[in-house]
């Protein structure tokens, strides 16, 4: 089974930004740490992801554009993991302000094919993923009273589709906790703010997850005819980051203008 799993958190150090991702694909970390060197002087980066070999290489683009990035191999679904990578982050940059929320995986098909391995996965990373990097995090942005908290959701978290039962699942499940939070953190006075994005079809790896052979196969033909390039994504990342700290955009939807999701 193939997984993509990559955290991203942001923190703001004097002039910069430190960033750390949980990134379904590749191309959404590489055009939002894009963003963050253009718009932001003195980008910080921390990246974590189970391929060192991507985020080596990562990292290394991102200093020889005169940012400064570290990296540490990191498996989303485990909780010290995680925090590991908190704690890396802010023994190298002294200070959390935001997190991005990214790894995924869709490997859909009907319910009654009874892929429970793939369910499973699904659970695991797009669900638990995204606790355990609330988990690593909240401890911190509540001691300090700030912080912004990011997930990606899907258009299947705000509607069902027949033959991804599973996904739409945990997408909704990201939906009704990133809401949740927002609303406790509101209720609790820590000005923790929260973004949820809901894409359609961005370019990304999600289909590669796919072990259906009819389910692969529509899902490629409905990317190639419909989907965006992955920087809509780290545009609207970084929109939401760039809000002053008395504003919350909570929730983004985003695909092609030509698909009826």
């Amino acid at each position: 089974m193939v997984r993509f799993q990559f955290i991203n958190y942001f923190y703001k150090v004097k002039t910069g930004i430190v960033s750390l991702f949980s990134d379904k694909t590749n191309k959404v970390r590489s055009n939002l740490n894009k963003r963050l060197l253009n718009k932001e002087q003195g980008a910080k980066l921390v990246l974590g992801a189970r391929r060192e070999d991507k985020l080596k290489a990562i990292a290394d683009n991102i200093k020889t554009k005169g940012g400064e990035a570290v990296y540490r191999v990191t498996d989303v679904v485990k909780p010290e993991d995680n925090i590991a990578l908190v704690e890396l982050a802010k023994s190298t940059f002294g200070k959390v302000d935001a997190i991005f929320l990214n790894a995924g995986l869709m490997p859909n098909s009907p319910l009654s094919a009874l892929e429970t391995d793939n369910w499973n996965a699904m659970v695991d990373v797009n669900i638990k993923g995204v606790l355990n990097g609330i988990v690593a995090v909240l401890p911190t942005f509540e001691a300090q009273k700030s912080g912004h908290i990011i997930s990606t959701s899907s258009v299947a978290g705000l509607k069902v589709y027949p033959g991804c039962a599973v996904y739409c699942g945990t997408k909704w499940a990201v939906k009704a906790i990133m809401e949740a939070l927002r609303m406790e953190s509101a209720q609790a006075g820590t000005n923790i703010r929260t973004a949820t994005i809901y894409p359609a079809a961005v370019q990304s790896e999600l289909v590669a997850s796919i072990t259906d052979e009819a389910t692969s196969t529509a899902y490629r033909q409905l990317y190639d005819a419909y989907e965006i390039p992955a920087e809509r994504v780290a545009n609207v990342v970084a929109f939401a980051l760039a809000q002053p700290d008395d504003t919350n955009v909570s929730e983004f939807t985003l695909g092609p203008t030509t698909q009826p999701w």
